[in-house]
């Protein structure tokens, strides 16, 4: 099969991701989809990896022909999987990084070599994968024929350590069929759930589910209260954050952060982090120890420049453009609402108008991302609708952003309310988009091309 095709055949396959719709959503494939919910932690009722076992047996099992480490959490796992992506490649290793969702391609979820999978690689795992499924008890999903292509590929390409990150929760995720010598909870947070009664043991009890008997734990914020639940997990070691390892030190840098980061094995010199966020200092923590967990020895200080200062996040804290600047930032939950927050407060000048452009998916509460992430702060507000199958309605958000006694604009296509917001805006003006990666996605080739004179 040509992409294309082979695209179109991925794409006939259950997706909980949702799809991209019409405007207005105005396919009813996208609106049988987007009537079923994301599973709610600790609702295992229907889940399983019988599917994503079956698929990899009849591959061949790649996913046992290279090394891995597993990332979870609620916030983090792209910046902290990036992160340690440069620092084995820097010591020769051949490392692949496997994430979800993609801002623009779905190319963007398979590297290997810091390069995307070519159209013509893509088509051919999934042209094997379209003949092996009718071969099948279970039908996979579109996410476990993502997952499975990941695999297919990393083996293909001698992958040594590939750095994967769990789509949804952790213990029934397709990414878990992997044994991960490294297993990261990057941290945990109000996210695909209801938010009743213990819903952080809740999550913590399916993130704690990539953890295997040779496991070497990293537990990327402080969770004391639910220490007992990773413990009891079989697993080789566990380092938590911040008492074995964690931020020694973050100074504010022209362009970033400079750093020195603490591990049981040493404090690294100051290293410099091309990156805005001040959650980003913790991710790399994580990921240097992470690093140093997988190899079981410190790091050289002379990793750090050539690995960490080549570091880019698409989508986190992005800066598209300049003049007006335009900040990508795929915040998608209330605590990561509230680190944008804090790093527009920290981070960024406030020399002209701060615009908004913000848009959701179902099982986000608006009212409560737009408090995190500072609404009232922002001297105009456009609410937008990612074009994809789960997004709530723009009309919805305005609705619920007047009630908050806010004042804001609808215009429902984002890329023409990144466009309202860039004709309004003067040149020491500030617009951030936010609320969604599929708005961010959506908006990034917009936000570097449009000529705004």
């Amino acid at each position: 099969m040509k992409i294309d095709e082979a695209l179109k055949w991925l794409s006939s396959h259950l997706n909980l991701e949702g799809e991209r719709a019409t405007r207005h959503h105005g396919t009813e494939a996208g609106e049988r989809k987007a009537s079923r919910a994301l599973p709610n932690a600790g609702d295992n009722s229907d889940l399983s990896l019988d599917a994503m076992v079956e698929l990899m047996g009849a591959l061949g099992d790649p996913h046992r022909a290279f090394r891995s480490i597993h990332l979870t959490g609620t916030n983090g796992k792209g910046s902290t999987a990036k992160f340690a992506d440069a620092i084995l490649r820097q010591l020769g290793l051949s490392v692949a990084r496997y994430s979800s969702p993609h801002l623009e391609r779905i190319n963007e979820r398979f590297v290997w070599d810091d390069r995307f999978i070519t159209d013509e690689e893509l088509a051919a795992v999934l042209t094997l994968l379209s003949q092996i499924v009718p071969t099948l008890t279970n039908k996979p999903s579109y996410f476990e024929l993502v997952t499975a292509a990941a695999y297919a590929w990393f083996a293909e390409m001698g992958t040594e350590v590939a750095l994967v990150e769990v789509g949804l929760l952790g213990r029934f995720d397709a990414t878990n069929v992997i044994d991960a010598d490294v297993a990261v909870i990057t941290n945990i947070g109000k996210d695909h759930t209801d938010g009743a009664g213990e819903w952080r043991e809740r999550i913590a009890n399916e993130k704690a589910g990539i953890i295997k008997p040779d496991s070497h734990v990293i537990l990327g914020a402080p969770m004391d209260d639910l220490l007992p639940i990773f413990q009891a997990e079989p697993h080789r070691e566990m380092w938590s954050a911040p008492v074995d390892f964690g931020v020694e030190d973050d100074q504010l840098a022209v362009g970033g952060h400079l750093v020195q980061i603490r591990t049981p094995n040493e404090v690294s010199e100051p290293i410099f982090v091309p990156l805005y966020g001040a959650y980003q200092p913790h991710n790399l923590a994580t990921a240097v120890a992470a690093t140093e967990a997988f190899l079981g020895r410190s790091l050289e200080s002379e990793v750090y420049p050539a690995a960490i200062e080549s570091v880019d996040m698409p989508g986190r804290f992005e800066i598209a453009r300049r003049d007006p600047t335009v900040v990508l930032e795929g915040a998608h939950n209330p605590d990561g609402a509230m680190v944008a927050k804090y790093t527009l407060d920290t981070e960024f000048a406030r020399l002209g108008s701060w615009i908004l452009v913000i848009g959701f998916l179902n099982g986000k509460d608006p009212a409560e991302m737009l408090e995190a992430i500072g609404a009232d702060d922002f001297d105009a507000i456009i609410i937008c609708e990612p074009s994809w199958s789960r997004a709530i309605p723009a009309e919805d958000v305005a609705a619920i952003a007047r009630g908050m006694r806010l004042t804001v604009d609808v215009v429902a296509d984002p890329n023409e309310a990144l466009k309202r917001a860039m004709a309004v805006a003067g040149d020491e003006d500030l617009i951030v988009v936010a609320g969604s990666l599929y708005v961010v996605g959506e908006v990034r080739a917009t936000a570097r091309s449009v000529d705004v004179d």
